[in-house]
């Protein structure tokens, strides 16, 4: 069990290039921009139906630092400060020590650069080293074998599938679950050096 507001600080993290700020209602504009302009490839790979008003979106970036059972994070390029995407750890379940996570980056143009697995990697050591997380789980289209691969180098392992999830352009398709425990995690890390 942890505490219900586990999550009430929410710092910056830093990963292998990459620098995680926490959504704010100040520095918002560039999430906002990339979802009301979503790359269509974006969001057939995280199966997003939905499109966004800037005015919701904006509440939902000032309600952030309220928020202490979820964690939401800019993904910047450390080097360059330019912004490629964003994460979260959401649903969190005290009594189990469980969270899920959810990455989105802006396009094609940032993906296979490693920052994807750079970013799951720095909230994956706050999720275990700080929070005190058992285990955080995650779902991945089966049409999205990068993002797959990238959570496999992360130290997540398949458990499962929900069949025919979600319907894209007239067609079902699975989600795959994954999941990574503490003490994976830890094995994981030892292993890397």
């Amino acid at each position: 069990m942890i505490p219900v507001d586990a999550l009430r600080e929410q710092p910056v993290l830093l990963g292998r290039g990459v620098r995680l700020v926490p959504l704010d209602a100040d520095n918002a504009d560039p999430f906002i921009a990339s979802l009301l302009d979503m790359d269509p490839e974006v969001r057939r790979m995280t199966g997003t139906h939905k499109r966004f008003t800037e005015e919701e979106l904006r509440a939902f970036a000032a309600s952030r630092p309220d928020r202490h059972d979820r964690a939401d994070w800019l993904i910047h390029d450390r080097d360059t400060g330019a912004y490629v995407g964003e994460c979260a750890l959401i649903d969190l379940d005290p009594d189990n020590a469980e969270m899920h996570y959810r990455i989105s980056l802006n396009g094609l143009v940032v993906t296979g650069k490693g920052y994807g697995t750079a970013a799951t990697d720095a909230v994956l050591e706050y999720a275990f080293e700080t929070v005190g997380l058992h285990r955080v789980a995650l779902e991945v289209f089966d049409f999205n074998t990068r993002a797959r691969r990238s959570y496999e180098k992360s130290g997540f392992v398949r458990e499962g599938v929900w069949r025919g999830h979600l319907r894209w352009d007239g067609a079902w398709h699975d989600a795959i679950l994954m999941s990574i425990l503490d003490d994976e995690y830890r094995a994981s890390r030892a292993a890397r050096g």
